[in-house]
This record gives structure tokens, C-alpha cells and sequence, in this order.
């Protein structure tokens, strides 16, 4: 049994992972905003649940004080930034900024006593980095800065092993399915595999990178080829 910590994890790929672990009969605690919801979603899925917000860093610490040794790290939190750099939000840019990389980086220095030689850790990045889009101003600039990120933690903290993981279109996760379905055709359209990744292979593949002992510092697209579209 292995202890598993996925911040970020109340809804979407993360939840998903984590149900998918506690299932398999892992310690599993995960993490979202409101604490409230964090133990109920928890509850739900037979796992611990903690209030902890990364885009307020000088609270992480704190809000991971009961937390122990951890094998496997997970750090999925994310947020939809529709930002313009012709109409440009600076306090939602240095909102998801602060989420994305300061955040991210502060869990890891605040658990790095309770990480061992043997665990590992997952990043979410995403494909925006590669295939921006309007307004995807800093959504796409985070998701590069992970990889500087994963980079300097594999290096820093080994030999914990650092991975990320960049997802394409999920196709039924909670943001994509609320998208208008002639939509996802034409992005179906647009995948060499004719399918879109779905929230079973991102789980999968992030399962794969905390599992594999000799794989460190690599960034995973899981995107069925939709970047070659």
C-alpha cells in the first residue's frame, strides 16, 4: 500500500486518480480549495480529504502539517484563464501564475522532509503549451514553465523521481464535456487515433510515471497524436 497525496484532486482527472488509487487500496488524501467539500468528495471516493489553495502559497504549509511520509505526489490543480494579451487581466495572470508554479514548487518544498528515496512526483502541464490558443496567454506560459520546473526539482531532489504529464483534450472530463459536441467532433476529426484522450488514460499514464523506476524528468502527452492533426 503506498501513501498518495493528488492536490488538486475534487473533480476531473484528479479525482479520478484518486479514486482510481483508493480503489486499488492505496492511503489516499486529496486536496481542493474548500474543506467542506474536499472531505465530503474524499469520503466519497474512500480517501482523506484537506482544504488547501494553491494559489495562496503562505497557506500551503499549514494546510499540509498533518500530512506524513508520501510515496507518490500528484499535483493536478488547475484553472481556466481566458486572458488576452490584447485586453490583458493582470491579477487573473498573477492568480494562475502563483497557482501553477509558486504553488506547485511551495507543496513540494513543504513535503520535501516526508518524500524518500523511492517516491515520486507527477506535474499536470497541458497542450496549450504547444497549440495556444486565443487567449491562452498564460495558460500556455505555465504549462511551458513546468517543464523548467519538473527539470530543476528532478535534479534538486533526487533521487525522488519528477515527472510531468501534458494532456490534450480529455474528452470526458467535466470542462470538455460542456462543450458544444460539434466541437468535439471536429477535434475527433483532428486526432490521428479518430478518439479523444479520455480521463482513463490520463490516470493511466500518470500511474505509469509514479510506477516506472527508471523513468525521471520525461513529459508525457497523452493526446491520441491530436498535436500532429
Amino acid at each position: 500500500m503506498s501513501s498518495v497525496l493528488v492536490v488538486g484532486g475534487t473533480s476531473g482527472i484528479g479525482l479520478e486518480f484518486a479514486r482510481t488509487r483508493a480503489k486499488n487500496g492505496d492511503d489516499v488524501v486529496l486536496t481542493g480549495r474548500d474543506t467542506q467539500r474536499s472531505e465530503a468528495v474524499a469520503k466519497d471516493v474512500g480517501a482523506r480529504g484537506l482544504a488547501l489553495d494553491l494559489a495562496r502559497p503562505l497557506e500551503i504549509a499549514a494546510a499540509l502539517a498533518a500530512m506524513g511520509r508520501v510515496d507518490h505526489l500528484v499535483i493536478a490543480g488547475v484553472s481556466r484563464d481566458d486572458n488576452k494579451v490584447t485586453d490583458y487581466d493582470i491579477d487573473a495572470a498573477l492568480s494562475l501564475v502563483t497557482l501553477k508554479l509558486v504553488g506547485y514548487t511551495e507543496v513540494v518544498h513543504t513535503l520535501r522532509g516526508r518524500l524518500h528515496d523511492d517516491s515520486a512526483i507527477v506535474l499536470f502541464g497541458g497542450q496549450a503549451k504547444e497549440r495556444p490558443y486565443p487567449g491562452a496567454t498564460t495558460v500556455a506560459t505555465v504549462n511551458a514553465g513546468v517543464r523548467g520546473l519538473m527539470n530543476s526539482l528532478a535534479v534538486e531532489l533526487a533521487p525522488v523521481r519528477v515527472n510531468a504529464v501534458h494532456p490534450g483534450v480529455v474528452g470526458d472530463s467535466p470542462y470538455w464535456q460542456a462543450k458544444p459536441e460539434k466541437v468535439l467532433a471536429t477535434l475527433r476529426t483532428e486526432t490521428p487515433t479518430g478518439r479523444l484522450a479520455a480521463m482513463a488514460d490520463v490516470v493511466d499514464a500518470v500511474d505509469f510515471l509514479l510506477r516506472n523506476r527508471s523513468v525521471n524528468a520525461v513529459e508525457l502527452t497523452v493526446d491520441g497524436g491530436w498535436l500532429l492533426g
